[in-house]
């Protein structure tokens, strides 16, 4: 029997081994900093190499594999907790009594994880006479390390922490400030936020650990889940082993204070999850570009129903606060003059932009009435930061309502539908295209979002009097889940699970939504003053 749980212990181990890429090992090394010593972590080639070091010290064994969650729910892989007989909510339960990884450790890789390319790059060159000459600082990880290694930084010593965020990333010092601001604790104190909010904050360094105090409620929340990584991608459909786990939760700001909470703490809190989300209070909320392509001419068919999708998008994004442009049936040299146009607006004082596509498309590209494609990658290129300074840092919305090949989804479970078939249309059209994968159009720059209205080779759908599948999820789904204070991400993730649902009637065409993204951080529409209102359906379709 005992050889027995040995062997499931040791296959549990090589189960978790197996879904980890290259990156979640690294992130793995780095968290084990202080467990593992220097020398044998250098020789770490797979997350096998790690578990086996932790074995050796007794840190995990067949009866306690808590590390392991712990370390797996720190790098967001939080599917993967399942193989080891835990959930998240559990792990989170039993983290300040059996947490052992530091408030220290911690802070290093929640700072690694907002520092952009750009900043690392920038921080090596304001470091470069203290770091290795022989070969270039690659990562965020890599640049905190070396500093480590230099004895350039330690626990007792943030100084050169200090200075990369101050040169690099202001926004970060907060997080150094209130790290040292727990330091000074006096140790026993009593943990006294609820597990329920604790769900709903995703608290990082803040949980306890066995060498560190109990951290207040005032702290407990710094370090929210990240959002910054294709890993992350809500719908994602590609089988690779970063892509787990669906990121997007609700943030705790819907939630009372519990009745230990003073006002100041109240506060505190409430100054965090500001950091932890883009700014959406600005003098404009943003502006709204919507084209909508449906008369093609000889080229291509009419995209009958897509009006109506054009006329629900327009009203939502006007209720969610957005200045919104409709603009019909355009050229491909139209749509890059309008977005030429659009990318010198004065975005000083919006929040976000929001473009939405209307069109017949094929792999990673849209078609103008013309007949002639634009890339997506072009699209969005328009409003990267070196090309429109005024939106950098902020979130760049793209939804696209067009086939990406001509491939049908079929049904796997076959919910009913009584919508005739014959109502039904693609969005695509066959030209002998070769596919490329998605990825190859999702933007290089951070702060975008391109939501896809399907997965890439394949068709989407759109009912000829009640409109896309997807744009009439995506709408309705903005207009019951805003109001409750859900992120972009867990809206879309929904809009997945309503699409995924519908099928033709005779069973047989389905279609998955695909998101991808390179938000840094939360993205939440403030809740609109007044209820959203659902015009009369006669009145949507011209």
């Amino acid at each position: 029997m005992a050889d027995d749980d040995k062997m499931l212990f040791h296959q549990k181990l090589l189960s978790v081994d197996e879904n980890l890429g290259k990156s979640d090992v690294e992130d793995l090394k780095f968290l084990c900093s202080d467990l593992i010593t220097l020398k044998k972590l250098e020789t770490v080639k797979s997350a096998l190499d790690i578990f086996q070091f932790l074995q050796n010290d007794d840190l995990i064994n067949k009866d306690d594999t808590f590390l392991i969650a712990e370390l797996l729910y720190l790098i967001k892989c939080n599917a993967l907790l399942l193989k080891l007989d835990y959930t998240k909510e559990i792990v989170q339960e039993e983290l300040p009594k059996r947490g052992k990884v530091s408030n220290y450790r911690r802070l290093l890789y929640e700072i690694a994880e907002e520092l952009t390319q750009d900043n690392v790059k920038n921080a090596a060159f304001l470091l470069k006479h203290k770091l290795p000459k022989k070969q270039p600082i690659m990562s965020a990880l890599e640049l905190l390390t070396s500093l480590e290694k230099k004895g350039l930084l330690h626990e007792s010593n943030l100084e050169k922490l200090e200075y990369i965020c101050r040169k690099t990333a202001p926004n970060l010092l907060k997080k150094i400030e209130m790290y040292e601001e727990a330091k000074e604790l006096p140790q026993g104190i009593e943990e006294t936020v609820s597990s329920s909010v604790r769900s709903f904050n995703e608290p990082t360094f803040g949980i306890p650990s066995l060498r560190n105090p109990i951290l207040p409620k005032n702290h407990e929340h710094l370090y929210n889940e990240k959002f910054g990584s294709l890993r992350e991608h809500t719908g994602n459909v590609c089988s690779l082993p970063e892509n787990l786990d669906v990121m997007a939760k609700p943030v705790f700001h819907t939630l009372g204070p519990t009745s230990q909470q003073t006002v100041k703490e109240k506060d505190t809190n409430a100054e965090a999850v500001i950091i932890s989300q883009y700014k959406m209070d600005g003098q404009c909320r943003g502006h709204c570009l919507i084209i909508n392509n449906v008369d093609f001419g000889s080229r291509l068919g009419k995209r009958n129903g897509s009006q109506k999708d054009a006329m629900e998008l327009k009203r939502v994004f006007t209720w969610l606060g957005f200045q919104v442009e409709k603009h019909d049936d355009k050229t491909s040299i139209e749509i890059e003059k309008l977005l030429e146009d659009w990318q010198s607006k004065d975005w000083k004082n919006s929040d976000c932009l929001v473009c939405c596509i209307l069109s017949h498309g094929e792999s990673g590209a849209i078609f103008g009435t013309d007949g002639r494609l634009i890339p997506i990658r072009k699209i969005t290129s328009y409003f990267k930061a070196n090309n429109c300074p005024l939106l950098s840092q902020k979130p760049k919305l793209f939804f696209i309502q067009a086939c990406q090949g001509e491939k049908i989804q079929p049904a796997v479970i076959l919910p009913k539908d009584s919508t005739p078939a014959s109502s039904l249309e693609p969005d695509a059209q066959s030209s002998g295209f070769v596919s490329q994968p998605l990825i190859s159009s999702i933007p290089d720059e951070a702060d975008f979002l391109l939501g896809m209205a399907t997965v890439d080779g394949y068709l989407c759908f759109r009912h000829v009097l009640e409109g896309a599948w997807y744009i009439q999820a995506l709408c309705n789904k903005l207009q019951s889940l805003v109001p409750r204070g859900e992120d972009i991400l867990s809206i879309l993730t929904e809009v997945n699970d309503d699409v995924s649902r519908r099928a033709d009637a005779q069973h047989q065409k389905k279609q998955m939504p695909q998101p991808a993204y390179t938000l840094r951080k939360k993205l939440i529409f403030p809740v609109p003053n007044k209820p959203f209102v659902a015009a009369e359906q006669s009145s949507d379709i011209q």
